[in-house]
């Protein structure tokens, strides 16, 4: 009789990295925990997460055949009254709510009694208190101009946005990403529109090559200068940059271009205002968020969602449908991960090994969260583009639900921005070793697609520097017009190319951009506030340094839109694996291929070198890209219409290779395409 096999078969995240073997138990515990809480929610299946999900479309202000019905979720009040333009912002018993079951609240008004463009707030009591609220499920609310007071507005056209582009599927292969901010993308000191990034914005990025956006501060915050990260109303486009429909009209314009929208989401926590936020909805502080100990962020200011909470996730999920349904979002990068998944949100922690992501120290409720909101969107657009802001390196996270993982299509690669400021402020350039650089930039987990970036508005804002103000700091405002560079310009032209280059040409998956630094924006990011009199003069991108020619900036923009053409090049690129041929540190050369793209770099800062050999396929090899090209501010030091062939080495012959010999001069790369055999 045959023995019965006793082999266990792992869970897939499992079986793509056997050191996890033994976290198994914890990770099928997660999973398992998710599934039962979908249970949970759909009713074992009776609907769908996605009907689940759908709390936009009862809660909040509607336009109705009679009129208007408006509805919230108050447990704690006692009363509550709808004061606006409408009665005079008094109570009046015409407009008061009545209570429904489950702590549900609804008013319903005919057509005369509310306008659309009219404001108002609820009038909300407790026992013991009361206090003036913005309704938590409400599309819009607006800020008075002259006393700062944000209220709800009534906002229902009778004639709803139509869209020009209903069926739009974004371009991943790969995923270029351009990060902005609708206030500061344009030249003049002030808030940017919608309008206005439609009209002078998107056309720059189509041309450059990016095939998404991702943008910052969508939803409503009471500072304009948390850079959109303390939401208040999340429902609610933010209306300091225009009209949900003018919103609608960029998201439409993008998909036209083929350029997907991805919104900056933030479901890590909430501002703690209570007459603009939830932070004291109804007189219940830990209506949404945690009480006691673990309601306050105290590095952020801001609270924290109770994620264990079926409400919380009914208003968390239903908020990802919204912006999916409503706005045609194409997808989100969810920001402050890392604060969720840990009760320590990740501070003062060095994650030094796989115990540290299942010792027990994490919130499981904000990782079901998490995963349901994955499972949800996907469910919703299967399209749809998801990313995690993580910076403490947890298993799983952008892996497949069904193999046991998050469900995120990428997470963020954190540790390159990090490497490069901390190898710009730390090493002289003679030190700089391509074997450190290429681990640097490779070592990610194999079954896990990720978004690459050398830089994001992270290293823009103030007290931190851009990668050219790394390179060239004060130097950008004296010797960055043409034929008055002097060799800190020079250096930092040169690498901040190849910086990029080799941080773009070994992504997997994804590259994201902020917006500028492309080109070498010269300034930070100041937002107005007390302490620079309210200036908008570092809120804002300034296109002329770029359009004007006499100036070095055009170089690096004409750069990237080489770079991403060249990636775009070749098929599926973001798959293709990145295989290194040599590096020699002490020569600082690094070389590896995709495909039949070759990159060669040379990151020493004196030393070009004649007939460098690499071991490559035989074949005939053309340059498609060279940093040191005139045109990109570079020497021109190569001649790169010369058609480079392998030599015959019958060491290698068998192999099908050869040598390849190039020039290489002294902080510069290439990248070489092997021509198609005739």
């Amino acid at each position: 009789m045959a023995k019965k096999s006793t082999t266990v078969k792992h869970i897939g995240i499992v079986q793509h990295d056997g050191w996890l073997e033994p976290y198994e138990d914890a990770i099928r515990g997660r999973h398992d925990h998710a599934v039962w809480k979908i249970n949970d929610l759909t009713q074992n299946g009776k609907q769908t997460l996605s009907s689940f999900a759908s709390g936009y479309l009862y809660f909040g202000l509607h336009r109705t055949d009679k009129g208007w019905v408006l509805r919230e979720w108050a447990p704690n009040a006692t009363e509550i009254y709808v004061i606006g333009d409408f009665n005079g912002w008094q109570e009046d018993e015409k407009y008061k709510m009545k209570p429904l079951k489950n702590g549900n609240w609804e008013l319903k008004l005919t057509k005369k009694q509310m306008q659309h463009g009219d404001l108002f707030k609820l009038k909300v009591k407790w026992n013991g208190g009361e206090g003036e609220r913005i309704p938590a499920w409400i599309n819009r609310v607006v800020q008075d101009d002259n006393t700062k007071i944000f209220s709800a507005q009534v906002w229902a056209p009778e004639t709803p946005y139509q869209w020009k582009k209903k069926n739009f599927k974004p371009t991943t292969s790969p995923l270029l990403i351009y990060e902005c901010h609708i206030g500061m993308a344009q030249d003049a000191e002030k808030v940017g529109t919608y309008a206005e990034f439609r009209e002078n914005i998107l056309p720059r990025i189509k041309k450059d090559g990016y095939n998404a956006v991702q943008i910052m501060a969508i939803a409503e915050h009471p500072y304009y200068g948390s850079f959109g990260y303390h939401v208040s109303n999340f429902f609610s486009a933010s209306s300091r940059f225009g009209t949900p429909e003018e919103l609608k009209e960029l998201i439409d314009a993008a998909h036209g271009m083929g350029i997907a929208v991805i919104m900056d989401i933030v479901h890590s926590h909430a501002v703690k205002n209570e007459l603009e936020g939830l932070g004291n909805f109804a007189g219940d502080g830990s209506q949404y968020f945690h009480g006691g100990a673990r309601r306050e962020h105290n590095q952020w200011d801001s609270l924290c969602f109770d994620y264990g909470k079926n409400e919380v996730l009914h208003f968390l999920l239903s908020n990802c449908k919204f912006w999916l349904d409503e706005y045609h979002f194409d997808g989100f990068r969810f920001d402050g991960v890392t604060s969720m998944l840990y009760y320590s949100h990740g501070l003062g922690q060095a994650f030094c090994g796989y115990g540290d992501y299942y010792n027990g120290a994490q919130d499981d409720d904000a990782i079901c969260y998490l995963t349901l909101a994955n499972c949800l969107i996907h469910e919703v657009n299967p399209n749809a583009i998801t990313i995690a802001e993580e910076v403490s390196g947890m298993p799983g996270l952008a892996a497949p639900f069904k193999d046991g993982g998050f469900g995120f299509d990428y997470r963020m690669q954190m540790n390159v921005p990090d490497y490069w400021i901390k190898t710009m402020k730390e090493r002289p350039d003679e030190d700089w070793k391509p074997s450190s650089i290429f681990w640097e930039l490779t070592n990610r987990r194999s079954d896990e697609k990720t978004v690459t970036y050398a830089e994001s508005h992270d290293q823009a804002l103030v007290g931190d520097k851009t990668v050219i103000f790394q390179l060239i700091d004060a130097d950008m405002y004296w010797h960055f017009k043409k034929g008055d560079e002097n060799f800190m310009a020079n250096r930092g032209i040169a690498l901040h190319k190849m910086i990029r280059l080799v941080t773009a040409s070994t992504l997997n998956g994804a590259y994201l951009n902020f917006m500028g630094n492309e080109w070498g924006h010269p300034e930070w990011i100041d937002f107005p506030r007390e302490g620079n009199g309210w200036s908008y003069k570092y809120a804002r991108r300034q296109w002329n340094l770029l359009d004007n020619h006499e100036l070095c900036y055009h170089w690096l923009g004409d750069f990237d839109e080489a770079m991403l053409s060249v990636l775009k090049s070749e098929k599926k690129v973001e798959k293709t694996p990145v295989q290194e041929i040599w590096h020699n540190d002490g020569d600082q050369i690094l070389a590896y291929t995709r495909g039949d793209l070759l990159f060669v770099f040379n990151f020493n800062p004196t030393q070009s070198f004649t007939d460098y050999g690499f071991i490559v396929k035989q074949g005939a090899y053309d340059v498609v890209l060279n940093t040191d090209a005139k045109e990109f501010g570079g020497n021109g030091l190569a001649d790169d219409s010369v058609r480079h062939f392998t030599n015959y080495d019958p060491i290698y012959e068998q192999d099908g290779k050869g040598w390849l010999k190039l020039y290489i001069p002294a902080r510069s790369a290439v990248v070489l395409r092997k021509a198609k055999e005739e």
